[in-house]
């Protein structure tokens, strides 16, 4: 008899678990309460309980959940230089961009109609497209009519700090237990090069008087949700010749402050998209740039590395989004919760974690066991479910993972153009995800063509399929004990 498939419709067409022992190689599990044993040993189980279903607080967790970003909050106190907020927007994929702006009663309709449609749903986030603790009529009624309808529904915002003293009491009393804030310095005189000017206390700053204001009430408002037992998450953006160096400062700052997770991203730097940096050339890091400075943050702030950068209207899991497909005019006017989708989707994902968690310490077994002191960088396509189930060709990003002496850890994704549409393959994308993928060894993908291995082999990167559908780490473990061990490499399919 061949191995069951769970099958549940979800973010791409349908999400297939494949329960396969020759898959899984693990002892699988009999009820849903697996769930409970991903928690990291070292981790609180009641901060576990905040951030097990939450796919931007937990590595682990954005490989199974989704988030989705409602735009009801238009106004922002702040202007950056990296931030232009557009609206009637469907082709850029970035911070501050909207396809439609809504009323809290429209953000109530659509979030009913994505949790009825994305089982994976977990997270409904305000981000904007201006700033949430500052437009907070429309954030806070937004909040009041979802947790109505959908009390198990995870509550976060962003927001760039100015105005979060002032919330913080009304956000611990409506159950937000995850904020964000975007944290960019420390140093006024640096914050000057990135925010011209800031509005507060009815009044407009500049220079290093707006940015010693802005500094002020960050940290205000990070140690206050830190009091209150508040998750915070520190979006950091890198600037070369702007701020790199001086992220290492912040990462001390926000690290003394209780802060749960920083987040340092690349900035989005090009001239269409109209903003000040992109108009003066201000160039963004490139991905081994990036990666160095977050390698020498370790140690102090624990890092996030798996964020995708998420326009204010976002919908699906990290790295994919549906929001296309619930714009107003697709939805029915009036919509009514069902969480029979959701529910048994949670069930579905507490077995599989709990296979996941076995695969992954018998693949760290096998790269401490190679007892070498080399590292190896991996790059996977994969569609989500900590697999790797993607075609090269279709993929639209790749997750970076590092194998080394200290075991196997998630470094990044890089964002790609996909190379083949409709059938038909494009030699210029190729090129552009040969050099997107810079520092890489070896590509594991679920399928992938002759001539793009033959070209990705000219350029030093190794490719296979041989791990195709299997558990990453799984994949990434057997790859490196081949590579270092005592036996060859697997061959490519």
């Amino acid at each position: 008899m061949s191995a069951p498939m769970i099958s549940l419709q979800g973010l791409s067409g349908t999400t297939v678990f494949d329960q396969s022992p020759a898959r899984a190689k693990s002892g699988g599990c009999a009820s849903s309460s697996c769930g409970s044993s991903a928690k990291p040993h070292e981790m609180d189980s009641a901060v576990w309980e905040k951030i097990k279903d939450h796919p931007c607080f937990s590595e682990e967790a954005h490989h199974y959940f989704a988030r989705m970003h409602v735009a009801v909050a238009p106004a922002c106190n702040i202007q950056c230089n990296y931030c232009n907020r557009k609206y009637d927007c469907a082709n850029e994929s970035r911070p501050g961009v909207v396809s439609e702006r809504l009323t809290p009663d429209q953000a109530l309709r659509k979030v009913i109609g994505v949790a009825n449609e994305v089982p994976q749903l977990s997270v409904l986030g305000i981000a904007g497209p201006g700033d949430a603790c500052y437009d907070w009529k429309n954030t806070k009624a937004t909040f009041q009519r979802v947790a109505k309808e959908i009390a198990d529904i995870k509550l976060c915002i962003s927001t760039n700090g100015l105005a979060l003293p002032d919330r913080v009491a009304e956000l611990a009393e409506m159950n937000v237990d995850h904020v964000t804030i975007t944290i960019n310095m420390v140093d006024p005189r640096i914050g000057a090069k990135i925010y011209p000017w800031i509005f507060y206390d009815n009044r407009r700053y500049t220079g290093v008087e707006a940015a010693t204001i802005l500094h002020e009430r960050q940290m205000s408002g990070l140690e206050m949700l830190t009091a209150r037992g508040i998750l915070t998450k520190i979006n950091s953006v890198m600037i070369p010749g702007v701020n790199d160096e001086h992220l290492i400062e912040v990462n001390k700052w926000v690290k003394e402050r209780g802060a749960f997770l920083h987040n340092v991203m690349p900035l989005i730097s090009d001239p269409a998209h109209g903003t000040h940096y992109g108009l003066s050339g201000q160039r963004g890091p490139k991905a081994m740039e990036l990666k160095a400075l977050q390698d020498r943050l370790e140690g102090g702030a624990k890092l996030m590395r798996h964020c995708r950068q998420c326009r204010a209207d976002a919908v699906g899991l990290l790295g994919e989004d549906r929001g296309q497909e619930f714009t107003l005019d697709r939805l029915p006017d009036k919509v009514t919760y069902d969480a029979s989708k959701r529910e048994t989707y949670r069930a579905v994902v507490a077995r599989e974690r709990g296979d996941r968690l076995a695969a992954k310490s018998e693949a760290l077994g096998m790269v401490k066991t190679a007892g070498s002191g080399k590292s190896l960088l991996v790059a996977v396509a994969t569609k989500g479910g900590g697999r790797i189930n993607e075609h090269f060709g279709h993929a639209k990003e790749f997750q970076v993972y590092e194998a080394s002496p200290k075991g196997i850890s998630f470094v990044g994704h890089r964002k790609v153009e996909q190379y083949c549409l409709g059938g038909r393959a494009e030699d210029k994308s190729l090129d552009g995800v040969i050099s997107t993928l810079e520092g890489v060894d070896i590509v594991l993908c679920a399928r992938i063509g002759n001539c793009p291995e033959d070209r990705l082999k000219e350029g030093g990167i190794r490719a296979t399929e041989a791990y195709g559908y299997d558990y990453i780490e799984t994949a990434i473990g057997a790859l490196y004990a081949a590579e270092f061990g005592s036996e060859p490499l697997a061959a490519t399919a």
